[in-house]
């Protein structure tokens, strides 16, 4: 939760100004809305309220949740009430004249700390900053519909930006949750860049006759593996809004950008595609390949022609901000890059405004996949900083993000300028343990030992994690399950904001921890509160692990990156040791419940436990699978005895059984869709 001392501004009261406030809101910012008038502030209160009343009905909020983000807000004509903000953004209607008459008075009538951010989507950056006296402080930050709901944000200096008021704006939006992405100040920035040009290549597809809108809809879903094809995107989002930002963008790049005929009528009857008819079958394959041919064209010019965004950033947008399955860069590497060039030259053959990029035609040539990094590795003044760069995944692990990881942990680990080195995760997520995808497929293809040798390989990273003679720290600021609990427990040091959780759901769908979780769980908090963890499942908070053991530090979200470098730079690790036996404060009854009862007499009710929330805890034993289950008790027992390695070894041994048996799949496969069944088998 934010600092609700802090103030945000928000500077108009529509559909994209009170989503935007009712974010800040949500995630404890103290809000002040200000419109034209007390009429305007009014509505955009009502639309707040309209929302959180859905969220309400839909059991997102509770009614005392959605009385307190209303009671963060404060809706209003008087501007002089932005006053000590440190941010203020701006959505008002996209009117250069409009938008840069507006920062001419917040530059007069604000202190110079507050940070004045533009949300347009047509203009530059610097064109809005024109008309401020402190130019350094203005910044872009483009939200996507519906902001309250989509996590991205692009986040845009200007020229005159200064590299403070970027990084503090850019703070902010992790602090609400948002998932940012660097962008410089051009048309479209990232993902209107080539999402603009995929709509409009809708449209000319139609009025070229080569398929009707019934036809590209479906071809559109089933290319791009989306709910809403193009046409039904423009009647939600409004048709107009498309025909703005096409003009914008073919006013700027090239004819290529500019808005299909097909638009106008539309838009000046005031109405809606039609989107009823029966799709023709023999045409699904052609429309994708063009709809992907514009991404690709588009997405390669500005990733390495332009440098707008990095490569792992344009996928992002892609995936998080119109929640699209695969980026453009995943996708060409999927299809094939040989195929992505082909289609993309005969894009470019109808177009002399357009060529083809030179690094499509580097990978095209030889079918060469994009290198796709999923994990970065930088040094700050002798820290080291490996970031896990998949949110939308929760940085799931797989074998791309095991490998990287590992490669980044030895460049880091052997670079002398490197004094310690801090993990984190990028999103609100840590990482949310391994990616079960990759699991069910591989049990489909009766290829169990890959998993067992991706898991392996993650045991080896995590290892020499535990032996780095360099302090390695967690910074644990939002959930992080399975896997990503496991990895942070490989660290010397856990270091955790509130957000914080730690928890090992693997029982509950038909696996255990097989990257030392059932070992060095014990050796942080104990046999017994390591059983209870594992054999329940039960997610605990950054302050209840604190207070078991599991973490060591829990501190505000501002201070967690000055304490995990204290932490990293300490020169401190944590040596191997036995499991600790005695409770902690609070933790008697866990404690002795799981050090004297079997985990067969827990499941008989036979634990005697008086404290209801804990016997609630216990009863969820009964839920999970009963070899994985039983599995993982006796690993966990095995650590009070065995050594690290000894245990770590043990797990390994049996993960191919594990994953071979017919509970495994029936948890693995049936996540998020319905409750498993398990059988014991």
């Amino acid at each position: 939760m934010a600092d609700s001392t802090t103030t945000i501004g928000v500077v108009g009261a529509g559909n994209m100004g009170a989503g935007i406030a009712q974010k800040y809101a949500t995630e404890g910012f103290s809000v002040v809305v200000v419109d034209v008038d007390a009429g305007a502030a009014e509505r955009g209160r009502q639309r707040v309220q309209q929302t959180l009343d859905e969220g309400v009905a839909r059991k997102i909020f509770t009614p005392e949740q959605r009385d307190q983000v209303l009671g963060r807000m404060r809706f209003s004509a008087d501007r002089d009430l932005l006053k000590g903000a440190a941010l203020v953004v701006e959505a008002v209607f996209e009117d250069k004249g409009v938008k840069q008459e507006l920062f001419r008075d917040l530059d007069r009538r604000l202190g110079k700390e507050t940070i004045l951010a533009t949300n347009t989507s047509s203009f530059y950056v610097d064109d809005v900053a024109e008309a401020c006296a402190h130019k350094e402080r203005v910044v872009g930050l483009h939200y996507f519909y519906h902001p309250a709901k989509n996590r991205l944000v692009e986040v845009i200096p200007g020229t005159a930006t200064a590299r403070a008021a970027f990084d503090k704006a850019w703070d902010i939006q992790l602090q609400t949750g948002k998932t940012p992405v660097e962008c410089a100040d051009a048309p479209g920035f990232i993902v209107n860049r080539f999402f603009v040009p995929w709509l409009n290549e809708s449209m000319r597809i139609v009025k070229e006759g080569v398929a009707d809108i019934a036809t590209v809809e479906h071809a559109a879903k089933q290319a791009f593996g989306v709910g809403m094809g193009p046409f039904e995107l423009m009647n939600v989002t409004g048709v107009p809004i498309t025909l703005h930002a096409a003009t914008t963008l073919g006013r700027e790049l090239s004819a290529f950008y500019a808005p299909c005929d097909l638009i106008r009528p539309v838009v000046d009857a005031k109405k809606s595609w039609d989107l009823s008819g029966t799709p023709d079958e023999s045409k699904l394959a052609a429309v994708g390949e063009r709809l992907w041919a514009c991404v690709w064209q588009i997405a390669c010019t500005l990733v390495f022609d332009e440098g707008v965004c990095t490569l792992e950033d344009c996928d992002l947008g892609a995936r998080v901000g119109l929640r699209w399955p695969k980026g453009p860069f995943e996708a060409a590497n999927l299809q094939g890059t040989r195929h992505a060039l082909d289609v993309v030259k005969t894009l470019v053959a109808r177009w002399p405004d357009l060529k083809v990029p030179g690094v499509l035609v580097e990978h095209g040539e030889k079918n060469a996949p994009f290198a796709i990094r999923y994990v970065d590795a930088r040094v700050v003044d002798g820290v080291g900083v490996i970031t896990f760069n998949r949110p939308d995944a929760m940085n799931a692990l797989n074998e791309a993000v095991v490998q990287q990881l590992g490669a980044a942990f030895t460049k880091l680990e052997a670079d002398p300028f490197v004094k310690g080195i801090v993990l984190e995760g990028k999103g609100k997520a840590f990482v949310a343990g391994a990616d079960t995808k990759f699991f069910v497929e591989q049990i489909e293809k009766r290829d169990v030992p890959r998993i067992v040798r991706f898991a392996s390989d993650g045991q080896q990273i995590l290892r020499r994690i535990d032996l780095c003679k360099k302090p390695v720290v967690c910074k644990l600021h939002g959930l992080s399950l399975g896997g990503g609990s496991e990895l942070a427990l490989a660290c010397d040091w856990i270091v955790a904001s509130e957000k914080g959780s730690l928890g090992f759901p693997e029982t509950g769908i038909g696996i255990y921890p097989g990257l030392g979780g059932t070992q060095r769980s014990a050796r942080r908090v104990g046999v017994p509160l390591a059983r209870w963890l594992v054999l329940t499942g039960e997610a605990v908070d950054a302050t209840t692990a604190k207070a078991m053991g599991l973490v060591d530090e829990v501190v505000a979200p501002s201070e967690l990156d000055l304490r995990c470098r204290a932490r990293a730079l300490s020169g401190e690790t944590r040596p191997e040791r036995a499991p600790p036996t005695v409770a902690p404060k609070g933790f008697e009854a866990a404690w002795r419940a799981f050090t004297w009862t079997s985990r067969q007499d827990l499941l008989k009710g036979l634990a005697n436990v008086a404290d209801a929330a804990l016997a609630k805890s216990v009863k969820k034993a009964g839920f999970k699978a009963p070899l994985a289950a039983q599995a993982a008790d006796e690993l966990v027992k095995l650590s009070a005895t065995a050594t690290l390695e000894e245990g770590l070894r043990a797990e390994t041994a049996g993960l191919h059984a594990i994953f071979s048996s017919k509970d495994a799949y029936e948890g693995l496969s049936t996540l998020g869709v319905r409750r498993p069944s398990f059988k014991g088998q």
